[in-house]
This record gives C-alpha cells, sequence and structure tokens, in this order.
C-alpha cells in the first residue's frame, strides 16, 4: 500500500474511532499505523512488538482492545490461521476472499464472483440439507513472490554442491 493511501487509510479509521466515542491514543494510533501500513497478515503480537518500537508505553491489553474496536466497526478483519492463532488485516469492500501466503505472510483478496465457488457452496447446501447463510472462504499457499525465491535457493544451493 503506497504512503499516502496507508496515511489516508490511518486518518479514517482514527476519525471513525472518535465518531463512535473512543478516545484517540498515541498507543491506539501506533496499532492502527501498523496495521494499516501492512500487506500481511499480523499476529496481536507482532503488531504490539512493531507498534511497541514507536510507542513505547504501549501495553499488549491495548492492542487487543484496539483490535477488537477495530473489528467491530468493520475497519479490520480476523484471519484464521492453520496453527489456530489468529491475525488481522484490513478489512475489504463487500465480500471476498482471501489468499495467503504461508512463507512471507502476504495476504491477497479474490471475489466470490467465480461461478465455481457459488456452484460448490450450492450443492454443500443441497447434499447437507443445510440452508447455507454465510461462508468464509481462506486459501493457504505460496504467493509467486516466495516461489521464486524458492526456486532461486533451489538453484544456487544445487550449484553449491
Amino acid at each position: 500500500m503506497s504512503h499516502s493511501k496507508a496515511s489516508a487509510q490511518i486518518n479514517d479509521w482514527m476519525m471513525c474511532l472518535s465518531d463512535n466515542g473512543y478516545r484517540l491514543t498515541a498507543s491506539r494510533q501506533a496499532v492502527i499505523e501498523i496495521i494499516a501500513s501492512s500487506q500481511q497478515a499480523l499476529s496481536p503480537l507482532s503488531i504490539y512488538e512493531k507498534a511497541h518500537r514507536q510507542h513505547s508505553k504501549l501495553g499488549l491489553v491495548t492492542v487487543y482492545r484496539t483490535l477488537e474496536k477495530l473489528e467491530e466497526l468493520g475497519l479490520i478483519q480476523r484471519v484464521h490461521q492453520p496453527s489456530g492463532c489468529h491475525a488481522y488485516i484490513s478489512a475489504s469492500t463487500g465480500h471476498q476472499h482471501l489468499l495467503l501466503c504461508q512463507t512471507c505472510g502476504k495476504v491477497e483478496f479474490f471475489s466470490e464472483d467465480d461461478e465455481k465457488i457459488n456452484f460448490m457452496i450450492s450443492e454443500v447446501g443441497e447434499e447437507s440439507g443445510y440452508r447455507i447463510e454465510e461462508h468464509w472462504l481462506q486459501l493457504f499457499g505460496t504467493c509467486i513472490s516466495c516461489q521464486q525465491y524458492q526456486g532461486e535457493s533451489s538453484i544456487l544451493s544445487q550449484g553449491i554442491k
């Protein structure tokens, strides 16, 4: 995300907190700055570690409370990790699904406009007897950059032997 886009998002989020009766503190702003400027899903602990460098008085409890408020306001969304831990990213507009790189943590969104996904959901509902009311799809894999890096590393290690 560009610096100007991240700055605008930070200002929007701070304004949204204020409009909803939350105090604007330096600690909250530090947390917001980390999330808004990241292309990766970040765990609460990694947010704390990065934001603590900017604001030494920040506590882990403040990170969790800020994440809770941002999620309630629809500004961030929770990412479920295969390890069972949660991470957070800026929320997208509309209903979208996630692609997550298991190597670098990069997150990309993809739309559910794909007829195959809608068909699959419909089929699952029919076969199970459930009336599917909502869903959340996250796909885990390795992004192109990490695949290229792993390919280069493999070639380099083969040449060293």
